[in-house]
């Protein structure tokens, strides 16, 4: 028999691959940290570690957001506590909120969030032992990622804006001709709309984070009663995107229509066409492009994290599926209709979400075959939208009967491919028990029924 001691030893040995995994992506995602904050300051810009320690003190960018963040940590809390640090946050905002009032300082809300999920930290390291300070560091770790992938995201732009002079505009808006130009219509029925849908679909483009909190918190929200996170859940996939997106971004910066086309950046680069005339180019190629907006369109991320919202919103009652699609085609027609994207980089933003869900969707489900491929071939309709934006654009705007339909049965195909294999598959069989050797009933009317024919 195992003593105490040796029993707890193997299951330090058991659980010592996870801790050095965790061990390992905290040191990486450090030192990716530290490494962008450097690169930020060589251009003369504030890093993420800066930005974040900002709103320590100072007036956050988005105060939804750090509620956001806090709501993510406190699904590891149980609910009495859950309101104490509710209760907490919205005293110290309101300390804020009375200093910033007094010295006429820039009024946001956020600070109080960002104090409580810090100070939670602190008790994890200093009051509590085991698996209840694993637990908890883990939901701070949640709620720290979001609100650092967030400004992690805004330096990247940053970045692209400072490294990328030339953009590829011009070779998208023709390729955008074989899906009929979407952006200048919907851009006209926008501003048909007025004022009243201008203000409902900015609202919902600039709290993307906010609704993936909702989603996020109704997956994790038995998180506290069964002391643990699930196996594969919506931050996961968003962190995911915010990763690998920006690295995109520098191969193939494009700014988008009201940009390159339209009055968006302050001056005309082209001409002041979007959303009024349609863009006419012979001969594509990289124009210079001067300013500090982000070459941030190939591939659009808001589609990506909004595709993700919608596939996770899936799983859940009815008023969250109904909100999960109602995001989904707001923030469609938000994108077009603001002139923020091509249809084409659209198309291109779905499959790059479809593709990282399903290969999540696969690693937490033991790397199954299906789920694999699936995430290949996902990959590689990726890279062939990519390269045909860039080398076939002007077949695609003389051919667009051809390529239109093509470039949508693409895009389909790793759509039913996903449904297929990550969202509806069924789970897998339970083996079935050992058969036996099967009992005479011994009962009268069991020994009746069996004699009948």
């Amino acid at each position: 028999m195992l003593s105490r001691t040796d029993d707890r030893t193997a299951f330090v040995a058991g659980r010592s691959p996870r801790t050095a995994l965790w061990v390992a992506a905290g040191v990486a995602t450090c030192g990716f940290l530290i490494a962008l904050e450097v690169t930020a300051r060589h251009y003369g810009l504030p890093g993420p570690l800066t930005r974040q320690a900002r709103e320590v003190i100072f007036a956050p960018k988005s105060g939804p957001l750090l509620y956001g963040s806090m709501a993510l940590m406190m699904v590891v809390l149980p609910w009495r506590q859950r309101f104490v640090a509710a209760g907490v946050a919205v005293g110290i905002d309101v300390v804020f909120f009375l200093v910033r009032w007094v010295f006429d300082a820039r009024m946001m809300f956020g600070n109080g969030a960002l104090w409580v999920v810090l100070g939670c930290a602190v008790i994890a390291v200093t009051r509590r032992t085991g698996r209840e300070r694993a637990l908890l560091l883990k939901g701070v770790g949640l709620g720290l990622l979001l609100v650092t992938g967030r400004k992690t995201g805004d330096t990247w732009l940053l970045i692209t804006s400072k490294t990328r002079p030339m953009v590829l505009d011009q070779y998208v808006a023709v390729a955008d001709h074989a899906l009929g130009n979407p952006s200048w219509f919907v851009g006209r029925f926008v501003r048909a709309t007025g004022p009243i849908g201008e203000h409902l679909l900015d609202y919902v483009y600039i709290q993307l984070a906010v609704a993936a909190v909702l989603v996020s918190f109704y997956q994790l929200r038995n998180v506290a009663a069964e002391r643990r996170f699930p196996s594969h859940h919506l931050v996961r996939t968003f962190l995911v995107i915010g990763l690998l997106g920006p690295a995109i971004y520098m191969i193939y910066p494009v700014v988008g229509p009201i940009f390159a086309y339209g009055a968006g950046s302050g001056h005309r680069t082209v001409a002041n066409l979007w959303p009024d005339a349609q863009v006419v180019i012979n001969a594509p190629h990289a124009m210079p492009f001067e300013g500090t907006v982000s070459r941030n369109c190939m591939p659009s991320l808001h589609t990506a994290w909004v595709t993700a919202i919608f596939i996770h919103s899936r799983k859940g009652p009815r008023l969250l599926r109904f909100f999960g699609t109602f995001w989904l085609v707001a923030t469609f027609i938000a994108m077009l209709g603001f002139g923020y994207h091509y249809g084409a980089d659209i198309l291109a933003g779905v499959v790059f979400a479809l593709t990282i869900e399903a290969a999540l969707r696969s690693q937490a489900r033991g790397w199954d075959r299906r789920g694999m491929r699936l995430a290949a071939y996902g990959a590689t309709v990726f890279t062939a939208l990519l390269v045909s934006y860039r080398c076939l654009p002007v077949e695609m705007a003389r051919y667009p009967w051809a390529f239109g339909p093509l470039l949508l049965l693409a895009t389909a195909s790793v759509i039913y491919g996903y449904v297929r294999t990550s969202a509806f598959a069924p789970p897998p069989r339970s083996p079935r028990p050992p058969s036996g050797p099967r009992r005479r009933p011994t009962s009268c009317a069991g020994a009746v029924g069996a004699d009948q024919p």
